[in-house]
């Protein structure tokens, strides 16, 4: 006997199978690969927290209906920058419309990273930079509980270790009365405020810029950029200096070849490098590695400060592209357009 399926037999056949993916994706969350429980996974994690000088009462206000949230594995595993070229990475990241967003909030604030930048040492247009990269000059601050999310990745299994530890200094700084665990969201991995700080980047480079007590990196743009600037500073940024140049090569040079190379300004240009506008490397310029970007990428030689940048994201997109951000908002307005 033939059997015939219909439209209506398919859509049946499809949401079973929809439903079937679900409840798998949530049995993975609610079992880690050793067979733990997340009950059991929990029951330790807070031993552990407890031996370490957290309070209960931290953990019990921390833990209220945490559950593992399978949507984080699932980002976890399906990361977008691995996928994308350089140029669609580019795009996504520093379109138009971004970039003249960026200009005119560097504009309207000049007094705030004019006294950030020189506190610290770094250039307002990179602060600026990551600002926009980093969080879309605050608007995107995270929409994932941060203590859930960073649970759900120290109990998964694939980097435990490491969102173990994140997932710790977060019962620290609630501990310790920085702030509130209903206040703190992140992005799926656990990255929070306006300039997207793991915890323990928290840690070690929060600047208490109100000097109030309180962290407030979502909702305190200020707090959070002199944060950075912080970050920046004591990785050894230089404020002399920019990140680096885009460059071209001379047919037959062999980039990838000489990849992490350094030279001066003036031997690279005897080998025929040159800026994007045809004109030899600034004589000034210190001696700089060559990087070429892959997929689709550029050409640069770089300076120290994106070595810095690289410590933030080790990402050489990432890096690269707030290098070039930077450069676009360098010839920002020194005051808004409709200041006296």
């Amino acid at each position: 006997m033939q059997i015939r399926y219909t439209a209506k037999h398919v859509v049946i056949f499809l949401i079973a199978l929809i439903q079937i993916l679900a409840a798998s994706s949530c049995a993975s969350a609610s079992v880690s690969r050793k067979g733990e429980s997340f009950d059991d996974w929990l029951k330790a994690f807070r031993a552990d927290a407890m031996r370490d000088g957290i309070s209960s009462q931290t953990l019990d206000a921390a833990f209220e209906g945490v559950e593992p949230i399978s949507r984080v594995i699932t980002l976890d595993r399906s990361q977008a920058e691995f996928k994308l070229t350089f140029p669609e990475y580019r795009d996504r990241i520093m379109p138009e419309s971004r970039i003249r967003a960026a200009t005119e909030k560097l504009a309207e604030n000049r007094a705030m990273f004019d006294e950030i930048g020189a506190r610290f040492g770094v250039q307002p247009n990179f602060l600026a930079a990551l600002w926009a990269v980093e969080s879309n000059l605050g608007s995107n601050k995270g929409n994932f509980p941060a203590v859930a999310s960073l649970a759900t990745l120290a109990y998964d299994g694939r980097r435990s270790g490491f969102f173990r530890k994140e997932l710790m200094e977060v019962m620290r700084l609630i501990d310790r009365g920085y702030v509130r665990p209903e206040s703190m969201r992140s992005s799926w991995a656990g990255a929070m405020g306006q300039m997207q700080f793991m915890p323990s980047t928290i840690k070690s480079y929060w600047f208490d810029y109100d000097n109030n007590g309180m962290l407030d990196i979502w909702d305190n743009p200020a707090e959070a950029i002199a944060s950075a600037a912080n970050y920046l500073s004591k990785l050894g940024w230089n404020r002399d200096e920019t990140w680096g140049r885009i460059v071209t090569v001379p047919d037959g040079f062999d980039a990838h070849g000489k990849k992490g190379a350094k030279k001066t300004s003036a031997e690279w240009s005897r080998l025929g490098l040159r800026l994007e506008n045809g004109s030899e490397l600034p004589e000034g310029d210190p001696a700089s590695t060559l990087v070429v970007v892959d997929k689709g990428g550029p050409t640069c030689v770089v300076f120290e400060n994106h070595r810095h940048v690289m410590s933030w994201n080790k990402s050489t997109f990432f890096a690269v592209a707030v290098g070039m951000f930077a450069d676009r908002l360098a010839v920002a307005p020194a005051q808004p357009k409709d200041a006296p």
